[in-house]
């Protein structure tokens, strides 16, 4: 039994000192977001006493320049894909690939990819976590588990590796926190105590109201490392199954029927990784979550830009560069709507006796917009009338020159961070497509770092999911929702009886022997660069004269056309491509070339033989049915004529004449 209150206090020494080495870091990530997300957090920090009682205006253009990034994403999603390690088909590989889109679409997993990429692009860090949950909590009978995909959210502040891990996916990680909050009343509710909050000092409260009474609780994962032994048995039919010792020593029930059933092949000392999980507050560990599914850590960060200096990991998005030129852009915007504000004409100079009596009406006039204005006559020492125009006027004030030339070079300076986004959004009439494709090529390299990161992302989540399917996914008989690459939905029985390649007696769809690699696929960077596919094809179709290979042009130049209504045409042209054998084939299209073979195979000379017996005897079958048809007919027609041979004899006796009959009488 491990002691908690030791676990508890090396796991705050070992947090407190990644978080003291991260800190400055993550506050700057936190910011960045911030910055573009949120209104008024331009004028955070030392500018807002600086412009205190003044215009303070936004003009948010690094939200635009990330939001466009964000949507090139969505729009070409990247996706995980299982391959064999040994590079031969293995049907393992089609199960995992569409199991794993089972659980991505049961549990929105798009959600948590959205969010980590959303939060890594503006500010450098986004993440998410794989959960394993019962299928049906309401269901008591129900033991079966599945995996979820769940976001993090605020991951720059949530999510802390042991500072040793170095690799971007974190896979060298030994430990890591995920930080998440609770109000003090739900808190009190669901654990019974007075709360204490773990200690998080990265946050940002300058703008928005702070909740003081939230509780911060710590998920604590650690991977074990342990010598353990590992057991094969074998039944009658040949089937082996592995078990670990301690397992077994756990289930007894379990060992007997092994004991009485199998039969023990082999023991083997391997090691083996586990991973712990704990739930603490500030004060205590609320709970010991014991050992969960999977040898890996299930957490997931990605990274917009990442890079050590000093020794220490540093991240950035999108937003963090061009922060000093939106801040400028901003209080010139906001200078020059005060200056135009405080006085947009001249202004007469007047005396007092001039006015006297007239005030209100001078003071309406930019209201009521009189026809004309009076003043006074005023008089000098000796009684004489004085003219009675204004003393002076008032100086409209004037742009300074350095501002309009700080406005221009601000402007420039923004879209050499950020880019020229209208350069690809404004079409013009006479551009060349090929023009379109270098400007769209130009902008999508901006996300070219963003996509490549979130890769890596993915495939660790792919391996994850692996480590934690090959625990979960093994019950024999179990019925599970499948998803291929086209998004229509079946099903397979995992673990099921069958016969191998050799004629062995196995279990199909055992994911417990799945060896399989993760490959990630990203799509085109814009809908441009599929356009661009399609012209190139068909440029090459005009300089090709082989029959063939126009038609493997032709095929793929139809699969890559974008438009409503062309889906079961791509499908059409890859079936196409798969029957000339320039892509490869799925499982389900070798499933359906084998049945064709089949049906179009002819029979060897065994069968040939066996079908021409079999013809023969029904020939010589029907030729005896009809004999015997033609010996019945033949009879009847005997006893027909035999019939009429009686009738006509009748009819003779009865046309004997008178005379005739009375011989015969006497």
């Amino acid at each position: 039994m491990p002691n908690l209150d030791s676990i508890h206090q090396t796991a705050l020494k070992r947090f407190d000192d990644i978080q003291g080495v991260v800190k400055d870091e993550r506050e700057q990530c936190l910011k960045d977001r911030r910055f573009y997300s949120i209104a008024g957090a331009q004028w955070e920090g030392d500018l807002a006493e600086i412009y205190d009682n003044k215009p303070k205006f936004e003009v948010n253009k690094i939200h635009l320049s990330v939001i466009r990034i964000i949507n090139e994403y969505r729009n070409n999603r990247i996706t995980v894909n299982f391959v064999s390690k040994k590079g031969k088909d293995d049907k393992l590989v089609d199960l995992c690939n569409d199991l794993y889109r089972a659980d991505e679409q049961d549990s929105c997993g798009d959600e948590a990819y959205d969010n980590a990429f959303e939060e890594a692009v503006g500010g450098g860090i986004g993440g998410w976590r794989l959960r394993a949950e019962y299928e049906d909590e309401e269901d008591e009978e129900n033991d079966y588990q599945r995996i979820r995909i769940e976001p993090i959210y605020d991951a720059d502040s949530s999510i802390f590796f042991d500072l040793d891990a170095k690799k971007q996916d974190k896979s060298d990680a030994r430990f890591c926190f995920v930080l998440s909050s609770i109000s003090a009343e739900a808190y009190k509710d669901e654990f019974g105590d007075d709360p204490d909050s773990w200690h998080k000092s990265i946050h940002d409260w300058e703008f928005d109201w702070n909740q003081k009474d939230n509780i911060f609780l710590a998920e604590y994962y650690e991977l074990e490392k342990t010598s353990a032994v590992r057991i094969t048995y074998e039944d009658a039919n040949g089937v082996q199954s592995k078990y670990w010792e301690d397992e077994l020593e756990e289930d007894p029930d379990l060992l007997a029927i092994l004991e009485a059933t199998a039969t023990e092949v082999s023991r083997r000392k391997v090691k083996k990784t586990r991973v712990h999980k704990y739930l603490m507050s500030g004060g205590k560990v609320l709970e010991d979550c014991g050992f969960i599914a999977g040898k890996h850590i299930p957490i997931i960060p990605v990274y917009g830009k990442r890079w050590f200096v000093d020794n220490k990991e540093r991240a950035m998005g999108h937003v963090r560069l061009a922060t000093d030129s939106q801040r400028l852009k901003n209080m010139q915007m906001s200078q020059l709507a005060e200056i135009s504000a405080l006085s947009p004409r001249e202004k007469p100079i007047l005396t007092p006796e001039q006015i006297a009596g007239n005030e209100v009406t001078w003071a309406d006039d930019n209201i009521e917009n009189y026809p004309y204005l009076l003043v006074n006559q005023i008089e000098d020492a000796d009684g004489n009338i004085m003219p009675s125009g204004p003393i002076g006027y008032t100086k409209v004030p004037s742009i300074p020159p350095a501002m309009a030339a700080l406005l221009q070079m601000t402007e420039a300076d923004m879209s050499d961070v950020l880019g020229r986004q209208e350069a690809g959004e404004e079409l013009q009439p006479n551009i060349s497509g090929k023009a379109v494709e270098l400007i769209q090529n130009k902008l999508d390299m901006q996300a070219y770092i963003y996509m490549s990161n979130f890769a890596k992302g993915m495939k660790r989540c792919g391996e994850v999911w692996l480590s934690m399917a090959k625990e979960l996914y093994i019950d024999e008989g179990r019925e599970m929702k499948r998803v291929n690459e086209n998004q229509i939905t079946s099903s397979s029985m995992l673990m099921e009886p069958g016969i191998d390649e050799k004629g062995e007696a196995t279990f199909l769809n055992d994911l417990g022997m799945a060896d399989l690699d993760v490959s990630v696929e990203v799509g085109p960077s814009s809908s441009s660069k599929r356009a661009a596919t399609v012209r190139a094809i068909t440029g090459m179709m005009q300089v090709t004269s082989d029959p063939e290979t126009l038609q493997v042009l032709n095929a793929i130049g139809m699969m890559n056309m974008e438009g409503e209504g062309l889906s079961d045409v791509r499908e059409y042209f890859r079936k196409k491509l798969v029957a000339m054998g320039a892509v490869e084939p799925t499982e389900d299209d070798k499933a359906a070339m084998e049945a064709q073979a089949e049906a179009n195979a002819e029979p060897d000379a065994n069968t040939q033989f066996l079908q021409a017996s079999a013809m023969e005897a029904q020939a010589k079958a029907q030729k005896a049915q009809a004999d015997t048809v033609k010996t019945l007919a033949d009879a009847e027609l005997s006893k027909a004529k035999t019939a009429n041979t009686e009738a006509d004899t009748l009819e003779k006796m009865v046309s004997i004449p008178p005379q005739v009959n009375e011989y015969f009488t006497e």
